[in-house]
C-alpha cells in the first residue's frame, strides 16, 4: 500500500431541507426574494436534517477501506459526495483518480436504452473512447452473462441483471478507486463468487470503498475502516476495532429493547451415547427451525473454468457416504461424499484431484486434495478414460447463506502441478436455516455443560 493520499475528507457537512407540506415548498422559493426586495428579513419555511456532520478521514492508494453503520447513518450520502453526484453544505473533500462506483440499484442507466446502448453511455462517462469500448464490449458481456437481454431495454431486468451489467462495466474501465455500496447483495451466488474474484485481483492495485452491513466481509476484505453514527464519525481504525464498536452498539440497543422479554424454556433431552461423534443437541435441533438445511444445486457444465487441457472434468455432486445416492439437499453434520469425475484428453501422469469449499466472500473454508494419499503410489490415466476421486467427510454446519465448490484435476507434485481443468463453483450449496449464529462455520458439540460450586475467598480478602 502506498503512502500517498487519494481520498482526503476534512469537515464534511450535508444538510438536507425538509419541508413539512409541497406549500411550504413554494413558499421558500418564492417569498424569500421578495421579502428582501421589501427590506424584510427572509423567511425560512422549512427545517434541516444534518445527514452529514464534521466527517474527516484520509484513505492511501491501493487501501481497502470498509465504510459501516446502521441504516440512516449517512453512508450512502457519503459515497455520493465521494463520487461527485452530490455537492456537499460545507467542508472539504479530494479524490485524486478515476472512480468507478457501484451504488444504488440501476444508477446511471438509462431504462429506456438497451443493455448494449447503456454499456456505451457509461463507457464514455468513464472516460472510455468509442474505439476502447468496442475493444471491451464483448469481456463486459461474458462479464454480465445476461445473454440476448443485453440488447433489451434495461427496464425489462430484473434487479440481479442491472448489478451484472453494472459490475461488468466499472470492472472494464481501469479504474483507480472503485466503491462498492451493498449491490452485490441482489446478486446470485454465481455471480457474486466471479465478483469477489475481480475484487481481490482489483485490491492488489487499486483503492476500494466497500461498504457494507455485512461484518464479516468489511473484516476480510478491509485493511481499516470507518464507523457512521447518525452522520458523525464514530471511529476509523483496524476492521477488528471498528466493528466490535460497531457490535457494542448493536448489542447495547438489542439488550434495551429485549430486556422486558422472557425467553421460552426448551425442553431438556439427554443425549443417547454413540459411537459415532453426534451433537448432544442433534434430536432436539433436528425437529426444529434450527436445523441446518442446505439445499445442493447441480453441477454447472459450463462454469467459469481454466486449465491446460489435459483433461475435462465432466461431473461432479454431493452423494450420501452409506448409500452413494446423489443429493439435492442434505442436513449440517451428515457424513457425505463429493464426487468429481474427468476425462483424460491426454495421458496424464500423477494425478491430483482437490477441492476449494468457500464462503459468500470467496475465502476458502476448507479443502483437500489426493496428493498425499497417493504419494507412493502416483494415478496415472490414459487418453480417453474416466477417471474419478471421491472425498468422504463430514458436511459443516453452515451459516445462512451461499457457498460454492470449486474442484480441479491436476498432474504433479503438490509443490509443482499444471492444473489440467479448473471449474469455478461448480456445486452451490445454500444453507436456507442454521443454529451457527457466529463464525464462519459450525462443529457439534460433543458434550456442553454448566457447573456450580462454592466460590473461594482471593488470598488478599482471607489475609
Amino acid at each position: 500500500m502506498s503512502s500517498e493520499t487519494v481520498i482526503e475528507v476534512e469537515g464534511l457537512c450535508k444538510n438536507f431541507e425538509v419541508y413539512a407540506t409541497p406549500r411550504d415548498r413554494l413558499k421558500q422559493l418564492l417569498l424569500p426574494p421578495v421579502q428582501r426586495m421589501l427590506g424584510m428579513p427572509a423567511g425560512v419555511y422549512h427545517s434541516k436534517f444534518p445527514a452529514l456532520s464534521d466527517v474527516g478521514f484520509s484513505v492511501s492508494r491501493g487501501e481497502t477501506f470498509g465504510i459501516v453503520g446502521r441504516n440512516g447513518s449517512g453512508k450512502s450520502t457519503l459515497l455520493q459526495i465521494l463520487c461527485g453526484t452530490l455537492a456537499p453544505s460545507s467542508g472539504r473533500v479530494r479524490v485524486k483518480g478515476k472512480v468507478a462506483a457501484l451504488l444504488e440499484l440501476g444508477a446511471g442507466f438509462n431504462p429506456e436504452f438497451s443493455g448494449r446502448e447503456n454499456v456505451y453511455m457509461n463507457g464514455r462517462l468513464f472516460g472510455l473512447n468509442t474505439a476502447q469500448i468496442d475493444d471491451r464490449f464483448d469481456r463486459i458481456a461474458a462479464f454480465a452473462d445476461i445473454g440476448d437481454f443485453i440488447d433489451k431495454p434495461v427496464k425489462t431486468y430484473s434487479s440481479g441483471m442491472y448489478v451484472r451489467l453494472a459490475f461488468a462495466v466499472i470492472a472494464h474501465v481501469d479504474a483507480d478507486i472503485l466503491v462498492v455500496d451493498e449491490a452485490l447483495s441482489v446478486g446470485d451466488a454465481y455471480f457474486v463468487q466471479k465478483c469477489m474474484r475481480f475484487l481481490r485481483g482489483f485490491m492488489e492495485h487499486g483503492t476500494l470503498l466497500f461498504v457494507s452491513h455485512d461484518i464479516a466481509a468489511v473484516t476480510t476484505l478491509c485493511s481499516s475502516a470507518l464507523l457512521l453514527e447518525r452522520g458523525r464519525v464514530a471511529q476509523v481504525g483496524s476492521p477488528k476495532s471498528v466493528i466490535t464498536h460497531y457490535l457494542e452498539n448493536l448489542v447495547a440497543e438489542s439488550q434495551d429493547i429485549s430486556a422486558a422479554r422472557q425467553a421460552e424454556p426448551i425442553a431438556d433431552e439427554a443425549a443417547e451415547d454413540s459411537a459415532d461423534f453426534t451433537d448432544m443437541r442433534e434430536r432436539f435441533i433436528n425437529h426444529s427451525p434450527l436445523r441446518n438445511d442446505i439445499e445442493l444445486l447441480p453441477f454447472r457444465v459450463g462454469a467459469e473454468s481454466f486449465g491446460a487441457g489435459g483433461a475435462r472434468i465432466v461431473d461432479c455432486c454431493v452423494r450420501d457416504a452409506a448409500s452413494r445416492k446423489r443429493l439435492d439437499w442434505v442436513v449440517g453434520g451428515e457424513m457425505v461424499q463429493l464426487l468429481i469425475g474427468a476425462d483424460a484428453l491426454a495421458n496424464l501422469e500423477a494425478v491430483i484431484f482437490g477441492f476449494d469449499f468457500k464462503d459468500r466472500l470467496g475465502q476458502t473454508i476448507f479443502g483437500d486434495n489426493t496428493y498425499l494419499t497417493y504419494r507412493l503410489e502416483p494415478r496415472r490415466a490414459r487418453a480417453g478414460e474416466r477417471i474419478e476421486a471421491v472425498f468422504e467427510f463430514r458436511m459443516p454446519l453452515l451459516p445462512v447463506g451461499d457457498y460454492a465448490i470449486s474442484v480441479a484435476i491436476a498432474t504433479g507434485s503438490q509443490e509443482a502441478h499444471v492444473q489440467q481443468h479448473w471449474i469455478h463453483d461448480a456445486v452451490i450449496l445454500r444453507s436456507q436455516a442454521s443454529r451457527v449464529c457466529f463464525g464462519q462455520v459450525g462443529i457439534p458439540m460433543r458434550n456442553i455443560e454448566i457447573n456450580t460450586r462454592r466460590a473461594t475467598r482471593p488470598a488478599a480478602e482471607a489475609s
